[in-house]
C-alpha cells in the first residue's frame, strides 16, 4: 500500500470520526422546552450571521479570482499566476467555509445538550461539550490533510497548492475578524451594561444583549478559531513540502510525503487522546484534558521514530518534529501560567482591581509585556535547533510537529464555547443551581485551553511565516535580504508598522460596534416596561442584528489591508522590500499577538477570581473594576490578537503568490 493512500486514508478516518462524533450528539433528545427555545435562539443567530458572513466573503474570493486570472491576460507567460493555483485557493476556501460550518453547527446542537447532560453529572455535560470540539477539531485537520494531499496529487508540484493556503488563510482573516468583532460588541455590550450599570448575573434572561453574546462564542471561538488554525495548519503542510523536495531532491517525493505523514499520525493519536477524555469528578476535569493531550503527544513521538527510520533509516527528522511539539506546550503552559485564576499573574491583576479600573488595566498590560520574554526565548530555541538538526526544512517540520495533534487540542479549545452556551443556557432556563455549577466547572477548564490553544497559535504562526518568507526568498530568486538596502529598511519598517495598523482597525472596529450596543441595551431597559422586574421581554433580535451588521461592515477595511498591504509594496518597492516588510511583520505581529493574548486573558480571568467570591466578590467596587479591565481586554484576547496570527501567515502567502509577477 502506498503512504499516499495511508495518509488520506488517516484524513478519510478523522472525518468519519467526526461524523460519528456529531451524530452521537444530534441523537440526545432535549427535554426542556424552555432550554430548546433558547439554543433555538442562539442557533437561528449564529447561522444568520453565518450565512451572511459566506456571502460577503464569496463576493471577496470572487474579486480575488478575477484579479488573479486577469494576469494571465497581461502578463508575459512566466509573469503570471498560474490557473493550479486559482484552482486551489477556491478549494482552500470553500473548506474553510465547510470546516467552521461543521462546527458551528454541531456546536449549537451541543450547547443545550450539555446544559441537560450536565443536570444529570459531570461527566454527561463534559462528555456532550467535547464531542462537539472533537468534532470541529478533526473536521479542520480531516480537510486539511486531505484537501493538501489530493491536490499535490493532481498538479504534481506543492509549490502549486501555495493557492489553497492562500484560500484558506483570506478565509480565515474575514471569519476571525468577522467573528472577533460581533462576539466582542455583544460581550462589551452585555457585561458594561447588564453586570456593572444594572448589577445583574452574567446570562441573566433580562438582559437584551445576552442571547447576541452567546452566538458570539459561536462565530468567534467555534467557526473563527476552526478557520484560523485550519489555515495554520495547511500553510504549515505545504511550505514544509515545497522546502522537503527543494532540501532533499535525490530522495525524490519523500521530503514532500514525510510532513504529511507526521500529521496522519498525528491524526490518529489525537483520535487515541480524545477518547480517553472523561472524568465524574468537577476537580479534575483539566487533568481529564491533560491526561488526552499528553497521550496524543506520547503517542505522535513514538509514530514519528517509526516513520522517520522507515523513511529515511535517519533520527534527524524525527528530532525537528519533537522540538516544535516541545515549543507548543512549552508555549501553552505559559499561557496558562500568565492567564490561569489559580496563578500569581492574573491573582495580582485582580488585587489591583482593588484600587480601580485605572491599576487593573496598567497591571494586565505589564503582565502581557512580560509574557512576551519566554515565548520569544522558546520560539529561537525552536528556530536554532531545528536549523542547526535540518536547516530551513528543520523549522517548517518543527511547526508541523507544533500543529501535528490540532485534532485533540482544537477539539479542548472550541469545547469552551459549548460549555460557556450550556451555563448560559442552564442560568437562562432556570436549570437549577446545581446546573449552572456544574456547567460553569466546565467553562472554567474551557477558559483555560482556550488561553493554551491560543499559545499554540501564536507559536505556530511565528515559525509558519517564517518558513513561507524563506519560500519567497526561493520563488523570488533573492539571493538575500540586505538591510543596508534603504528599500529594505523602507519595507522592514512597513512591515512592522502593518500589525499595530490592523490592530487598531479591529479594536476601533469593537469599539463603534459595542458603543451601539451598549446604546441599544441601555434604550430596552429604559423604554421597555417591567424589564428589571421580569415581567417585560426583551428585544433579543434586536441586539443580533447590530452585532451582524457591525461585524460584517467592519471586517473589510483590516481584510483589504492584509491583502492589499503585500501587493502594494511589492509592485512599488520591488521583491527585497517586500521580503523586509515580510520580516517585519512576523516580528511585530508575533509579539504584539502574545501580549494581547496574555493580557486578555489575564484581565478575563482575574474577574472570573473575583466572582467567584474573593476580594470583595461579585457587586463589589473591586469587581467593577475588573469587568471594565475585562471589557479592554476582550478585542485583545478575541479579535486583534488572535487576527495577527493570520495577518502575519496571510501576507507571506500573498507574497509568495504574487512572486512571479515581480
Amino acid at each position: 500500500m502506498s503512504y499516499e493512500l495511508l495518509i488520506g486514508g488517516a484524513a478519510v478516518l478523522a472525518l468519519a470520526y467526526a461524523a460519528w462524533r456529531a451524530r452521537l450528539i444530534a441523537k440526545q433528545p432535549v427535554t426542556g422546552e424552555k432550554a430548546k427555545e433558547i439554543a433555538g435562539a442562539i442557533r437561528a443567530g449564529a447561522m444568520a450571521f453565518l450565512q451572511r458572513e459566506y456571502r460577503v466573503l464569496f463576493l471577496v474570493g470572487a474579486i480575488v479570482v478575477v484579479l488573479m486570472w486577469m494576469t494571465r491576460m497581461i502578463g508575459s507567460p512566466e509573469a503570471t499566476i498560474a490557473n493550479e493555483v486559482i484552482i486551489s485557493f477556491v478549494i482552500g476556501a470553500v473548506l474553510s467555509a465547510i470546516a467552521g460550518n461543521v462546527g458551528m453547527r454541531v456546536a449549537t446542537l451541543a450547547n443545550v445538550r450539555t446544559a441537560e447532560g450536565a443536570q444529570k453529572s459531570i461527566a454527561q455535560g463534559l462528555q456532550v461539550a467535547f464531542s462537539s470540539g472533537a468534532v470541529m477539531g478533526l473536521s479542520v485537520v480531516g480537510f486539511g490533510l486531505l484537501g493538501v494531499l489530493l491536490l499535490w496529487q493532481w498538479f504534481g508540484d506543492p509549490n502549486l497548492v501555495y493557492g489553497f493556503g492562500f484560500g484558506a488563510s483570506a478565509v480565515a482573516l474575514f471569519a476571525r475578524v468577522g467573528g472577533g468583532i460581533y462576539t466582542k460588541a455583544a460581550d462589551v455590550g452585555a457585561d458594561l451594561v447588564g453586570k456593572v450599570e444594572q448589577g445583574i448575573p452574567e446570562d441573566d434572561p433580562r438582559n437584551p444583549a445576552v442571547i447576541a453574546d452567546n452566538v458570539g462564542d459561536n462565530v468567534g471561538d467555534v467557526a473563527g478559531m476552526g478557520a484560523d488554525l485550519f489555515e495554520s495548519y495547511v500553510d504549515t503542510l505545504i511550505a514544509a513540502m515545497v522546502l522537503g523536495m527543494a532540501a532533499l531532491p535525490t530522495l525524490g517525493t519523500l521530503g514532500a510525503i514525510f510532513p504529511l505523514g507526521v500529521a496522519a499520525i498525528g491524526i490518529v493519536a489525537s483520535i487515541i487522546g480524545i477518547a480517553t477524555v472523561k472524568t465524574n469528578d468537577e476537580h479534575k476535569i483539566s487533568a481529564s484534558f491533560n491526561r488526552g493531550i499528553l497521550i496524543a503527544g506520547a503517542l505522535l513521538i513514538a509514530g514519528t521514530w517509526w516513520w522517520s527510520q522507515r523513511l529515511f533509516g535517519s533520527m534527524t527528522y524525527f528530532w525537528t518534529v519533537v522540538v516544535g511539539l516541545t515549543a507548543g506546550v512549552v508555549i501553552g503552559l505559559v499561557t496558562e501560567y500568565y492567564t490561569s485564576h489559580e496563578r500569581q499573574p492574573a491573582r495580582r491583576v485582580a488585587e489591583s482591581s482593588q484600587t480601580g479600573p485605572a491599576t487593573n488595566i496598567i497591571s494586565g498590560l505589564a503582565l502581557g509585556m512580560f509574557s512576551t520574554v519566554v515565548p520569544v526565548l522558546v520560539v529561537c530555541a525552536a528556530i536554532l535547533l531545528a536549523f542547526q538538526l535540518a536547516g530551513i526544512y528543520g523549522i517548517a517540520l518543527a511547526a508541523v510537529g507544533m500543529l501535528s495533534t490540532l485534532g485533540i487540542t482544537l477539539a479542548s479549545d472550541t469545547y469552551g464555547p459549548v460549555a460557556d452556551n450550556a451555563a448560559g443556557i442552564a442560568e437562562m432556563a432556570g436549570m437549577g443551581t446545581e446546573t449552572r455549577q456544574r456547567a460553569e466547572a466546565l467553562d472554567a477548564v474551557g477558559n483555560t485551553t482556550a488561553a493554551i490553544g491560543k499559545g499554540f497559535a501564536i507559536g505556530s504562526a511565528a515559525l509558519t511565516a517564517l518558513a513561507l518568507l524563506v519560500s519567497y526568498v526561493t520563488i523570488a530568486g533573492i539571493s538575500a535580504i540586505d538591510l543596508l538596502q534603504p528599500r529594505v529598511m523602507v519595507g522592514l519598517f512597513l512591515g512592522g508598522g502593518l500589525p499595530f495598523l490592523f490592530s487598531a482597525f479591529s479594536m476601533e472596529a469593537v469599539g463603534k460596534s459595542a458603543m451601539k450596543m451598549v446604546e441599544e441595551v441601555r434604550r430596552q431597559f429604559r423604554e421597555i416596561p417591567g424589564l428589571m422586574a421580569g415581567t417585560g421581554k426583551p428585544d433579543y433580535t434586536r441586539c443580533v442584528d447590530i452585532a451582524t451588521a457591525a461585524a460584517l461592515r467592519e471586517m473589510i477595511v483590516p481584510g483589504i489591508l492584509a491583502i492589499g498591504a503585500p501587493v502594494a509594496v511589492g509592485l512599488l518597492l520591488g521583491p527585497e522590500a517586500l521580503g523586509g516588510l515580510l520580516a517585519g511583520g512576523i516580528v511585530t505581529g508575533f509579539l504584539l499577538a502574545v501580549l494581547m493574548a496574555n493580557s486578555g486573558g489575564a484581565w478575563d480571568n482575574a474577574k472570573k477570581y473575583i466572582e467567584a467570591g474573593n476580594l470583595g466578590g461579585k457587586g463589589s467596587d473591586t469587581h467593577k473594576a475588573a469587568v471594565v479591565g475585562d471589557t479592554v481586554g476582550d478585542p485583545f484576547k478575541d479579535t486583534s490578537g488572535p487576527s495577527l496570527n493570520i495577518l502575519i501567515k496571510l501576507m507571506s502567502i500573498v507574497a509568495l503568490i504574487i512572486a512571479p509577477l515581480l
